[in-house]
């Protein structure tokens, strides 16, 4: 296979197997006159693996706005590019996209390669809902900010992806039990591809519980994938709970019920039968 000039191929590399990668990636990987990787003494253990000799240059987070002009100019010389991160598809959660974005805007070709990616690799063998789903990439550093945008999600109906780290996976955990609910299931995805993979499923309160219980359970990156929330009297969006309650104060449960379930859109019986169960 004889490579296009001046194009930037965008490679997908393993997440762990370094079996994982395809012959045309290794073609590509072998033809371009240069690779950009994220870490280059990271991809240069893959390259080495399969003994690829193709200079890499460095295109993370801190220089890639930088980098942009030179690289138009070396695809103006007719050389051609490839793009990597670490693992998996380049700018999905990873580095890329003002490159990407800078050199269509000069007028040259970016050519896609298909390849392993943490998130799909999981949902394929999560046993949650696919048809629907929605990638967040990783949640913000911090607590608050984290309950912010959780809270923005409430009552998202798709399945959610995440990516964390075994760092923050447990505050993460808990913090989206609190925001969707102890019975929201959800899955975690750890170490996938690698000899340790472990895809866990379970309620958010037995979850966490799971990975209390052996400090195995935490180690290795991280896919959490949340199902999606399910307009029914049994799982009732926080907001929609304390409308209710707030109204419930001045009128009949009956009418309290009826003017919520006409502000958010539920199901008024739905409502009503909660305010039972809870005594309003």
């Amino acid at each position: 296979m004889e490579l296009s000039p001046a194009k930037l191929y965008i490679v997908p590399t393993p997440i762990g197997n370094l079996a994982d990668i395809t012959l045309r990636a290794l073609t590509v990987l072998e033809q371009v006159d240069i690779i950009c990787a994220e870490d280059t003494r990271h991809t240069g253990k893959l390259l080495s693996h399969y003994n690829i000799k193709t200079r890499t240059m460095s295109v993370h987070d801190h220089n890639e706005r930088q980098r942009v002009d030179s690289l138009v100019e070396k695809l103006a010389q007719g050389q051609s590019i490839a793009l990597v991160s670490d693992a998996g598809t380049p700018l999905i959660s990873d580095p890329g996209y003002h490159l990407v974005n800078g050199i269509r805007a000069a007028g040259y070709d970016v050519v896609p390669l298909p390849g392993a990616c943490a998130a799909i690799t999981a949902l394929s063998a999560a046993g949650v809902a696919t048809d629907r789903f929605c990638f967040e990439g990783f949640l913000p550093a911090k607590s608050a900010g984290r309950i912010s945008q959780l809270t923005a999600l409430q009552s998202e109906t798709r399945t959610m992806v995440f990516y964390e780290s075994p760092r923050r996976i447990c505050d993460t955990i808990n913090e989206m039990r609190d925001v969707f609910g102890e019975e929201r299931h959800i899955v975690l995805a750890r170490e996938l591809t690698k000899t340790f993979e472990t895809i866990h499923g379970a309620p958010a309160s037995d979850l966490l519980e799971w990975l209390n219980s052996d400090e195995n359970n935490r180690r290795g990156e991280m896919v959490v994938m949340v199902s999606g929330y399910k307009e029914d009297s049994e799982q009732i969006a926080p907001e929609v709970i304390d409308a209710l309650k707030l109204l419930a104060t001045e009128l009949p449960l009956k009418k309290a019920a009826a003017l919520v379930a006409k502000l958010y859109n539920q199901k008024k019986n739905a409502l009503y039968k909660y305010g039972l169960s809870i005594d309003l």
